[in-house]
């Protein structure tokens, strides 16, 4: 009989033997447990599981904890309240009220009583419980029988204690994506938990772990709209194609070259920013993103090709590229020892960034056997009179990363494998700081990756000296931060750059 891997989450009660219970089931029909994750401090009854066993076991071990009340198959909305409750002051009276709560289900957070107190006979309460008419019985229920104080009641969620930690958790998530099935959002918890589970392994707090993947989707949803805004740059290549570098609020640089009709893009930004990146085009000129005719994606990460999918025109991109969209893995391709966090980070930004997939995709060729510097040539693009060469990278960032070349013009798009880091706002330093906790390194192998800094380096001064006989320098267009000049060893901001807002 053959065995699969399942997952599944279970939420059991705080009592001795809980767990043994649960592991008795999974042994009794021959389940093996690959992982479980359990920590009171983020949530007291609820407990993460992978098992192999084969299909007619996991069913039955999901139907026996279904019937203890033991498997969580929903995330229910739940409501804070708190109040204060005037109690007779005679025996039981205690355990009257609490048999109301116990009888909605209700979970009691917070209680405090003290006859010696300036209210003897106030009893203050938080409880948590689920919505709708429970709620409104409850009150009419204590209204009826005792004086009653509200002194807050929210249905948003954010006023859950660490009780229903994963509730509480889930809600947020909610807000983020929009409605979504129970059971996507109990795998995107189980996916969550499992890189939190890693992260602590390594010695990190769990719970910060939830909170930047929160701060994460919160960050992009919060600077879009009338709070977009974005750094730019404009510079005059020649006297037909003029470079525009915008710096939105999160993520990626992206990149448009002008010439007459045409327009070349290179990266696409967040899938989110779509809309308000394309009422920045107009402000600047560009009010007809149809002559956009091609666009060049340098690497498969969203904040790069997130909003590739918004344009019909050929997206130009590595083979690897594609696959690590594909598989929603940029670990694809890597040797990276973070693998598996690479995998979770990849579909949880996709999913807040709203990534939308290219669907008009062609791939760079095999290389022709010429190179600059370390870099193997695997391509050419043109815009007016600009030749650029597409490099292929080492995977160091990613697989597929490449960058593009013009040794006549001095033009250098180093992706994320050169940036100016001091040009970064705090805004960006502290955004990019998130993905380099939940990952550990936003590069998959960190000694190609420097090996990439090294060789782009090399080529920049190369291109410097030919280019000092005629007074000008290597533009190094990054994917993050400003369009930058190399000056003693440092990238140093070029040109002016303006701020945009709506």
């Amino acid at each position: 009989m053959s065995v699969k891997k399942f997952s599944f989450i279970a939420h059991m009660p705080d009592t001795p033997g809980s767990l043994h219970r649960a592991a008795d089931i999974i042994k009794h029909y021959l389940g093996n447990i690959n992982r479980i994750q359990f920590d009171r401090r983020i949530d007291p009854g609820t407990v993460f599981y992978e098992v192999t066993a084969s299909e007619e076991s996991y069913n039955r071990i999901i139907q026996d904890l279904e019937e203890i009340g033991y498997l969580q198959s929903s995330i229910k909305p739940q409501s804070f309240l708190k109040f204060c409750v005037y109690l007779p002051h005679c025996p039981g009276a205690l355990y009257d009220f609490l048999s109301l709560t116990t009888a909605v289900g209700a979970n009691i957070s917070f209680l405090d009583f003290d006859d010696r107190s300036r209210h003897p006979d106030r009893l203050t309460v938080s409880l948590n419980l689920e919505q709708g008419a429970v709620v409104e019985r409850l009150l009419d229920q204590l209204k009826s029988l005792y004086r009653l104080e509200i002194i807050e009641y929210d249905t948003s969620g954010k006023q859950l204690d660490d009780t229903v930690f994963y509730v509480r958790y889930a809600q947020s998530v909610r807000e983020l994506i929009g409605e979504s099935e129970d059971q996507f959002l109990l795998s995107f918890l189980a996916d969550t938990n499992h890189m939190a589970q890693e992260l602590m392994d390594r010695g990190c707090d769990p719970k910060k772990v939830f909170e930047s993947v929160l701060a994460s989707g919160e960050t992009m949803k919060g600077t879009t709209g009338e709070n977009f805004y974005a750094d730019v740059q404009k510079f005059a290549i020649d006297d037909r194609t003029t470079l525009f570098c915008f710096q939105v609020p999160c993520g990626g640089n992206i990149f448009l070259l002008q010439s007459e009709d045409d327009l070349l893009m290179i990266d696409t930004g967040y899938g989110i920013y779509h809309h308000d990146v394309i009422a920045m085009f107009s402000r600047y000129g560009i009010g007809d993103v149809r002559k956009i005719a091609r666009i060049v994606v340098t690497h498969a990460d969203a904040d790069h090709c997130g909003a590739s999918g918004f344009f019909t025109v050929p997206v130009l991109m590595h083979p690897s590229t594609l696959e690590i969209i594909r598989t929603n893995n940029r670990a694809y391709g890597s040797r990276s020892d973070h693998s598996s966090l690479d995998e979770f980070y990849t579909k949880m930004i996709n999913l807040f960034s709203k990534f939308n997939n290219p669907k008009n995709i062609e791939c760079f060729s095999a290389a022709d056997g010429t190179s600059r510097g370390i870099f193997p040539v695997i391509g050419k693009i043109s815009i007016g009179t600009v030749d650029l060469e597409i490099l292929d990278g080492l995977s160091g960032h990613t697989a597929g990363q490449v960058f593009l070349y013009s040794p006549v013009y001095g033009l250098l798009f180093a992706a994320d494998s050169l940036i100016n880091f001091a040009s970064l706002s705090r805004e960006r330093a502290d955004y990019s700081s998130l993905a380099a906790f939940l990952v550990t390194s936003v590069n998959v192998d960190s000694e190609s990756a420097k090996k990439e800094r090294k060789g782009l380096l090399e080529l920049v001064q190369k291109t410097d000296t030919i280019l000092s006989s005629v007074g000008k320098q290597c533009l190094i267009c990054g994917g993050h931060g400003a369009v930058s000049v190399l000056v003693d060893g440092k990238l140093v901001a070029s040109g002016d750059i303006e701020h945009y807002v709506p």
